[in-house]
């Protein structure tokens, strides 16, 4: 526990040198960071597969019957960590950290340009560092592809055959409820995401909403803050966790959700037991459980019609011109309607789960060998235009659009389809449990909400794999039953069907 703690508090650091670099880093910094972050990368993987954990963790085993359910799940959780990353070369994890700075900024750099090309040749080499570690832990894990490995880094024990059943079901569920929505004539107007709305407005806004989900960034006490990136995240843990978020002065709402989005995270990083800090059990689940977190606070709590209600008279106050003449119902529309779009961050609840599958699918094909790194804006625009319906006219706004893999960070997407449907899980249960949380959150209370996720997700840490958490919580198997009956449910208020 003592070398977990030390491993902890490393990787801590590390989150703060990536906050920087995205927040308030001068652009000169650049490849310093780069050399930083690879050299507590290397220390930390020094740590991690140091021979004497594995000499202490035999030891270990050697006697479970000494050692109860927490202490056994931490001595799986480090021997799974141990395994895997001792069979990583140092030199690859050294190289994979460099390069991790370098492509995100030319990342940054091709997307402001609109310019696949810019970014293809790091972007291939991340591919091929990717594609070296996953070879390896394939092998480690036990999995049968590649890719498989670097889904269980996000999911563990989650596959992609998995995934491509339960995304099949999701996707004939979702095109179901379009064409339900299709037929109707009801039509909300969408004027109301479009009223421009002051970048300084939207600051105090932010500010209400983190108070509303007792996200803390003011008080003496504080263990947040927000700020402003290209593209938001949450990062840190426990009692240093940070989010971002971007503004744009006709995108209103788009603020209003990524900070209730990412201050989800946060809750869920905040929240896990302090008594199991710096233990593997202190940390979150799974990246979708995580992603299950931030999806449930933004669109559940923070599209519902009684967050809606409760919030948009206080936005009034702060810049009475941008809703003069908007009627609440007409803002609640506006705000679940079902509208394709090409931005994935900026998708309805609806068609959010189809820009996922589409890079679900395209990763599949990467690490399979079935699309080179040039003919991807190519897949990427067909796709969009297959299951969307809509026409991608630039890189910026297409294959670009996403950060996740100029980090390296193949096999994340899933996820956040994952986490909704995850949600929905989540959701039926909350209701049983405490079925006057809509009333609440209409008064301005959210603490019914976060305490059912405290005690429920948050206080779970990662005891359990995330399908053996959703059936402890629940008390049913992965299902996208429940998240589809919410849709509908709400759809159907919106649309008249």
């Amino acid at each position: 526990m003592a070398r977990s703690k030390e491993i902890f508090v490393l990787g801590s650091a590390g989150d703060i040198l990536y906050w920087d670099m995205e927040t308030k880093m001068p652009p000169a910094a650049q490849a310093m960071r780069g050399e930083q972050l690879s050299a507590l990368e290397l220390i930390i993987h020094k740590r991690l597969t140091d021979p004497e954990n594995d000499a202490l963790l035999k030891k270990c085993e050697g006697d479970l019957n000494a050692f109860d359910q927490l202490q056994k799940r931490n001595l799986h959780l480090l021997r799974k960590s141990y395994d895997e990353n001792s069979k990583i070369p140092d030199k690859l994890v050294t190289e994979t950290a460099i390069h991790q700075s370098k492509c995100n900024a030319v990342w940054k750099k091709a997307k402001a340009a609109r310019d696949f090309k810019m970014f293809q040749d790091d972007l291939a080499k991340m591919i091929d560092l990717r594609e070296q570690a996953a070879e390896i832990l394939m092998k480690v894990k036990g999995t049968k592809t590649p890719y498989d490995a670097l889904l269980d880094q996000f999911e563990p024990n989650m596959t992609a055959a998995r995934i491509d059943e339960v995304f099949a079901e999701l996707r004939q569920g979702l095109i179901k409820l379009i064409e339900k929505v299709e037929s109707c004539d009801r039509r909300p107007d969408m004027s109301p995401m479009s009223r421009k709305v002051p970048v300084e407005v939207q600051k105090k806004i932010s500010l209400d909403v983190m108070n509303f989900i007792k996200f803390d960034t003011t008080s003496d006490k504080a263990a947040g803050r927000l700020d402003e990136t290209e593209h938001p995240f949450t990062t840190g843990k426990y009692d240093d966790v940070r989010i971002t978020t971007h503004y744009y002065e006709d995108r209103f709402f788009s603020n209003v959700f990524s900070v209730m989005h990412e201050g989800g995270h946060a809750l869920y990083d905040q929240g896990i037991p302090r008594e199991w800090m710096f233990q593997p059990i202190g940390t979150p689940c799974s990246y979708g459980i995580h992603e299950s977190q931030s999806r449930f606070v933004e669109n559940i709590v923070g599209r519902s019609p009684e967050f809606l209600s409760y919030a948009l008279p206080k936005f009034r106050k702060y810049s009475p011109r941008s809703f003069k003449g908007l009627k609440n119902r007409d803002i609640i529309a506006a705000a679940n309607a079902v509208v394709p779009s090409k931005i994935r961050i900026e998708a309805d609840e609806v068609t959010y789960a189809l820009h996922i599958i589409i890079r679900f699918e395209i990763e599949k094909m990467i690490f399979s060998h079935k699309v080179t790194v040039d003919e991807l804006p190519q897949v990427w625009n067909q796709k969009y235009s297959d299951y969307l319906g809509v026409k991608v006219e630039h890189d910026g706004e297409g294959v670009l659009q996403d950060t996740h893999w100029s980090g390296g960070s193949f096999g994340y997407f899933p996820s956040y389809a994952l986490g909704n449907i995850y949600s929905g899980m989540f959701l039926d249960k909350m209701q049983k449990d405490v079925p006057q949380w809509r009333r609440s959150v209409r008064g301005g209370d959210f603490s019914p909400v976060l305490g059912w996720l405290r005690t429920n997700v948050h206080a779970k840490g990662d005891l359990y794999d995330p399908a053996d958490l959703v059936k402890v919580v629940t008390g049913k198997e992965v299902t996208v039953a429940p998240f589809l009956k919410y849709l509908d449910r709400k759809m159907s208020k919106i649309y008249g069907f």
